[in-house]
């Protein structure tokens, strides 16, 4: 009985062990998230109080550089960084890929921190911050697949939704953090010092943040092995189109509902409220952080719940909820006076969403078997979401601009309804493949 008794006492504290080792894996694989979402946040923020270094007014040039790198960074290199990326996890190894990747990004903040202006270096210096930007989106671009991929790999059967969640937990974190960053430096420095030299501080921040991620993420196990990495499809776009051109198409499409959805919700909703509802700049901050926050707490019990009811039963929902209800929200937002409503009605939409984003990686992850899974899901993501979700904002103001806002309300519930129909092909093995 007590050699029983301490057998049992072993076993259970191995599993004690591999549980906590399987916990640090999905901070390590998830921490990428959070510097790509603090970098992207940052950099919008402070553009304010920096673009007068790089971008003198009255010069076209850098004028045409500066609209150049916005598009080259944020658009043309995530697709690029997903193909390279995807290539580099599935052909080299997850780890691998995850380390290059946070690297990169380290690399780039450090290289814009330290960079000097226009009036010590001329022509140059948009011209390396364009490079920096894209260096950055190109790491960016590989950083959601691999991650998304690593993490479905090393999740615990049975709980991977629960344990995939946390992508999106720290995605968020990342804005939220950026916003404190801004916040604090506001209050701390004076205007003049914020344009002057304090724009740079954040991106010393977000460079010692990639370390940390690197420190955490050089302790990981491989999940890939030699035989998927020694395929002959293994990060091959050719293979992957060939031979799963179904899984890659339903991605998109799922992809393109969920993201638009995400972007609208969250980086364009505080723009909405002040632009259309009226909301003061102040307040429209202050409800949009609280909101995030809430978006953030909730989804692991999301994900938690996709392991009970299955990715598709998930999706189903999120496509539904987006389809019928985005119209009806958004619509009560353009005229909303309270701002306990407007939260209501956001977290209404967040929710929703959180059908789709608690479930997103491990959704894609299994979808693709291991020689072209981190290109599989990466380029996919990469492409939808540069596509649909990124130009989100540019959309919508375009369509207020001409006076039709409310075409933009049905543009985000069509992409939902696409998102349903697209989920009503997912397998119906309930709580996802075994991967």
């Amino acid at each position: 009985m007590a050699e029983f008794n301490s057998r049992s006492s072993r076993n259970e504290a191995a599993e004690l062990g591999i549980s906590k080792k399987r916990v640090w894996a999905i901070v390590g694989a998830s921490s990428g998230n959070l510097v790509e979402w603090f970098d992207f946040y940052v950099y919008s923020f402070f553009s304010l109080y920096f673009a007068h270094i790089f971008f003198p007014k009255g010069d076209p040039t850098t004028q045409l550089l500066q609209t150049a790198g916005v598009f080259a960074a944020g658009f043309l290199m995530r697709p690029v960084g997903g193909w390279l990326f995807g290539y580099i996890g599935d052909r080299h190894g997850r780890k691998k890929s995850m380390l290059i990747s946070v690297c990169m990004m380290c690399f780039g903040s450090l290289v814009i921190a330290c960079l000097p202006g226009y009036g010590s270096i001329g022509i140059a210096a948009p011209a390396i911050l364009l490079l920096a930007r894209m260096f950055q989106g190109l790491s960016v671009g590989g950083e959601y697949g691999t991650s998304a991929t690593y993490m479905s790999e090393v999740a615990l059967e049975g709980r991977k939704g629960f344990y995939a969640s946390f992508q999106y937990v720290t995605l968020i974190g990342g804005q939220l953090l950026a916003v404190l960053t801004v916040v604090v430096l506001q209050f701390i420095l004076s205007e003049e010092d914020l344009r002057s030299w304090g724009w740079r501080i954040p991106f010393f921040f977000g460079a010692i943040l990639a370390v940390v991620a690197l420190w955490l993420r050089r302790s990981l196990h491989e999940t890939s092995d030699n035989q998927s990495r020694h395929h002959k499809d293994a990060g091959s776009i050719t293979g992957l189109l060939r031979n799963h051109t179904r899984a890659f198409l339903m991605v998109l499409g799922f992809t393109a509902g969920g993201s638009l959805s995400f972007y609208t919700f969250t980086t364009y909703m505080q723009k909405y409220l002040v632009n259309t509802a009226g909301m003061d700049a102040k307040s429209a901050s202050g409800l949009m952080t609280a909101a995030l926050l809430v978006f953030m707490l909730i989804q692991p019990v999301i994900g938690a719940l996709s392991d009970k009811i299955g990715r598709r039963g998930s999706m189903l929902i999120f496509g539904a909820g987006a389809a019928v209800c985005t119209v009806p929200i958004l619509t009560a937002l353009q005229s909303v006076q309270s701002p306990t409503v407007a939260f209501c009605l956001i977290m209404l939409a967040l929710l929703i969403t959180s059908f789709y984003t608690a479930i997103s990686g491990i959704l894609k992850a299994e979808m693709f078997p291991p020689e072209v899974r981190a290109l599989g899901v990466g380029l996919s993501y990469a492409v939808a979401n540069a596509i649909f979700g990124g130009s989100a904002e540019y959309v919508a103001l375009l369509m207020k601009q001409q006076g039709i806002e409310t075409t933009f309300f049905w543009y985000v519930s069509a992409m939902g309804a696409l998102a349903f129909l697209v989920s009503l092909l997912l397998h119906k093995r309930g709580k996802g493949i075994k991967l």
